[in-house]
């Protein structure tokens, strides 16, 4: 990501650090590489995804509805670009996609 910040950078797309300074419920951008997946049994079909880029790791929340719409991107996507709400609770800081989109490697 290091490689494409400036142009990222100019699409406000944030790295991994920036959502620490957002406001709770702000509509973020973040991309990064897919590091981890979980789907816990007891998620009620939520994903909970890592996304690692130049600055550290952003921690993302896929709903069950928007992984039936786009299951074959949250499978197989190694570099996504997310999109949603930021969600700040208690410290615990991650993203709730609204969108996203698998990028070119």
């Amino acid at each position: 990501m290091h490689y494409r910040r400036i142009e990222l950078d100019s699409q406000r797309v944030l790295s991994a650090q920036k959502p620490r300074t957002c406001r709770n419920e702000e509509l973020v951008r973040t991309v990064g590489c897919v590091i981890a997946r979980q789907r816990p049994g007891i998620a009620k079909g939520f994903i909970f995804l890592s996304l690692e880029d130049e600055t550290g790791i952003a921690n993302i929340v896929i709903t069950p509805d928007l992984h039936d719409q786009d299951r074959l991107v949250v499978i197989h996507g190694r570099f996504l670009l997310v999109e949603g709400s930021l969600q700040n609770q208690d410290g615990v800081i991650h993203v709730k996609v609204q969108r996203l989109l698998k990028l070119s490697e």
